[in-house]
């Protein structure tokens, strides 16, 4: 499977996606506007609360072509984030409050930086949180040495696995991910990954594989505890359930199905205004592989950066202005705040 930019595909243009998004039937033009709903809750313009986490998209090369991704990272993709702007980077996170550093992708193991970077952030004493598909830990001699890595550096593993069983999970990211992400998980396992005792967090990521939102977190959590250990003897810590956002690779998925405007109304219909003041965008700040600046990995993906007048760029870095920003919206974001709400780290109510 090819990513849509390699396609030249319509929807690999972000600004395409905001027209399908706002403009693509009736239905659609005529539902209610986020920017609506924030003001009825006293929410816009929609403000940071303070930045406590710096999430680095590190390049779009991955190793998978998942169905649902909202990043459209593949094999084919070729962006990655240089040594320069990863130096950029420290030199903002030695100037920051925050204290956690998020590294996604694509695949960020993949960077040819990654280990680098992940040794000097260390330094640093921040928290360190790797955005892990699980499978490329078990595919080339340095990607299997990465579990004792991470340990060694007290990284924080999250990772992606759709569901308990083989069929859904390979039915979602492909043939063989099943059987490859339970031995990755094994051997995080094996290092103390997961265990009590060990300081040493494993989380994992459930999105649903259609067009639906996910159910109840604390629910789902304990009926993967319970399946993967009766199965595998697998243990974690976390289980975070992320809506799937309608852009990219799920856009496209929601056009070729038919379910757009059915989704985009469950979503609209679920919106809740406690998770609305508990979006990531508040409390995050996205850069992207050129080290250009974004309200979140969502907004990065559909090219509508911080605001004018906010730093643009990690080597801009000025946290009281990017403290005093106004967080671009549209109407994907109501998949951040349909229910329970919906970030990177789960629930947000």
């Amino acid at each position: 499977m090819k990513s849509l930019k390699t396609q030249s595909h319509k929807l690999s243009d972000p600004a395409y996606q905001l027209q399908v998004l706002n403009n693509y039937s009736e239905s659609l033009r005529d539902l209610p506007r986020f920017r609506d709903k924030l003001e009825e809750a006293d929410l816009f313009p929609l403000r940071p609360t303070g930045i406590e986490i710096i999430q680095m998209n590190v390049g779009y090369m991955c190793n998978m072509t998942c169905k649902h991704c909202h990043v459209d990272a593949g094999p084919d993709r070729r962006e990655v984030m240089e040594k320069e702007t990863f130096r950029q980077c420290l030199e903002a996170l030695r100037d920051s409050e925050a204290t956690t550093v998020d590294l996604t992708g694509g695949a960020p193991e993949m960077n040819p930086h990654f280990k680098w970077f992940v040794e000097e952030v260390s330094e640093l004493g921040k928290e360190i949180i790797v955005r892990s598909n699980l499978t490329i830990l078990t595919t080339a001699p340095k990607y299997r040495a990465l579990p004792e890595f991470f340990a060694k550096h007290g990284v924080e593993v999250t990772c992606s696995l759709p569901f308990y069983n083989r069929s859904r999970t390979d039915r979602q990211r492909g043939e063989g991910t099943y059987v490859r992400s339970i031995e990755a998980l094994l051997k995080l396992n094996e290092i103390g990954y997961g265990k009590e005792g060990t300081g040493l967090k494993l989380n994992l990521v459930y999105n649903p594989t259609g067009a639906f939102l996910p159910g109840e977190q604390e629910s789902i959590e304990q009926t993967f505890k319970r399946q993967l250990n009766r199965r595998h003897g697998i243990v974690f810590n976390n289980l975070f359930t992320i809506t799937n956002l309608p852009i990219s690779r799920f856009l496209n998925f929601l056009l070729e199905s038919g379910n757009l405007e059915d989704y985009m109304d469950r979503l609209i219909t679920a919106y809740n205004p406690a998770a609305a003041h508990g979006v990531m965008c508040r409390n995050t700040i996205s850069v992207g592989w050129d080290g250009r600046l974004y309200d979140c990995d969502f907004n990065q993906m559909l090219e509508m950066p911080v605001e004018e007048g906010a730093p643009r760029h990690i080597s801009e870095w000025n946290e009281l202005k990017l403290n005093n920003r106004t967080i671009h919206i549209n109407q994907h974001c109501f998949g951040c705040t349909a229910g329970a709400g919906s970030s990177c780290g789960g629930t947000t109510t």
